[in-house]
């Protein structure tokens, strides 16, 4: 099984893209998703203990921990001590039940994907990509997002054009779903003739 890592920056489309190649038949693991699970269930005892006062009604307050670690790093070092051992177990489970469904190709949905090194233990990583304007329009109208919420977003994030070079796989969002989904249609055809690069 091939596996492609799914990454872009906030607001290119990579969620859609992610949708698409779900739409057309590829498992899919979304991080963010996992990353919501555990903050409702295993990962609040931990959390509370380290940032007191950032969970409630049982689960992580997401705006009380964010307050809590977006300025400082090693803040966000010690929450991603306890989250990502958490969600490697997650992952590991996916990519074995995707192997043993005989799926020739899944995807794993990492919005942090080269920052935390992942591109290592993927096959091939698809990048989504739109024009900076698109982006910034796409994330300004979503709600409670302002323009400084966006740069300390940005700031943490590998620049696009960063990412794009380092791709194997460029996905355009500019112009619609029906260009995405023949791209989509064209990566798996080349995923199924790659060789596994990962460990």
């Amino acid at each position: 099984m091939i596996v492609l890592g799914l990454t872009g920056s906030i607001g290119m489309g990579k969620s859609t893209t992610a949708k698409l190649f779900a739409e057309a038949g590829v498992p899919v693991y979304d991080a963010d998703a996992t990353v919501h699970l555990i903050y409702e269930g295993e990962a609040v005892p931990a959390i509370e203990a380290a940032f007191p006062g950032s969970t409630a009604d049982g689960k992580v307050d997401r705006a009380k921990l964010s307050a809590q670690v977006v300025h400082d790093a090693a803040a966000i070092k010690r929450l991603e001590q306890i989250v990502h051992p958490m969600l490697r177990a997650y992952h590991q489970k996916f990519l074995d039940t995707a192997e043993q469904s005989g799926a020739p190709v899944a995807v794993v949905d990492v919005p942090l994907l080269f920052e935390t090194g992942g591109e290592k233990h993927v096959d091939a990583v698809v990048v989504v990509t739109t024009s900076p304007e698109v982006q910034r329009q796409r994330i300004l109208a979503r709600d409670n997002m302002t323009g400084e919420k966006l740069d300390v977003i940005l700031k943490r994030q590998l620049p696009d054009a960063e990412k794009r070079k380092r791709a194997d796989f460029i996905v355009d969002t500019s112009h619609g779903l029906d260009p995405v989904r023949a791209r989509i249609r064209d990566i798996l055809d080349q995923a199924g003739k790659m060789p596994r690069r990962r460990p």
